[in-house]
């Protein structure tokens, strides 16, 4: 079964750090390329091994004022370092963000324990026609449910930007990951004219952050 979220655990430092070195960060997380080396050399020293380590040891305000002590990294430092990293792992998104679903569909998925895009993504990796039975919805309207869950999974994307993914024709994390952005980006500006699916704008340099997110997706 491919996993919704990248595994921390078999993600070790050097991994990350090249994630970092290589994406186009935001202007407010540009300060984590600074002295990067040094800085995950000594959380190396402290015994971060893993990303699953690096999450837990940041994750409440004890153990990171600890982490900083024993490695000699700024606590705001690792402050912005958790915020960056968590944003590796996109919070399930509630079927209730999908407004154009009936919500007679809503509650007979909610009624087999489906209530997110996590735990439907995981059920239909069993079969959409074998789900869509057991829930009694229409597959096609399943097999969309399930590529927006699937699409739900890249950073940055919500259940109306994953429309218009799907409506770019791309039906799941990794067909984005090897999308060509600027194919992408006049496919994405094309599918929502008028605001179908979204407001605002979506630029070429945010299509290929989109990109670059996709290929960290299990699965890709």
């Amino acid at each position: 079964m491919t996993p919704y979220y990248l595994d921390d655990r078999a993600t070790d430092l050097t991994e990350l750090q090249k994630r970092l070195e290589t994406s186009d960060l935001i202007p407010s997380q540009e300060p984590l390329l600074d002295e990067l080396d040094t800085k995950f050399a000594a959380l190396r020293t402290a015994g971060i091994g893993s990303l699953a380590g690096l999450r837990a040891a940041l994750n409440s305000s004890k153990s990171l004022a600890s982490l900083s002590t024993a490695s000699g990294v700024d606590p705001d430092y690792l402050r912005l370092l958790k915020r960056t990293v968590g944003g590796f792992f996109p919070k399930p998104r509630s079927l209730n963000e999908i407004g154009w679903l009936e919500r007679s569909a809503v509650s007979r998925l909610k009624a087999a324990g489906l209530t997110n895009t996590k735990k439907l993504f995981d059920a239909a990796q069993d079969g959409v026609d074998l789900l869509a039975t057991k829930v009694g919805l229409d597959v096609a309207d399943l097999m969309e449910l399930a590529a927006i869950s699937d699409l739900c999974r890249i950073q940055w994307v919500s259940p109306k930007f994953a429309r218009a993914l799907l409506a770019s024709g791309h039906v799941n994390a990794a067909s984005v990951a090897k999308a060509d952005p600027d194919s992408l980006c006049d496919a994405i500006v094309e599918a929502n004219k008028g605001s179908k699916f979204y407001k605002g704008k979506v630029g070429l340099r945010d299509v290929k952050r989109l990109v670059m997110a996709a290929a960290y997706v299990p699965g890709h």
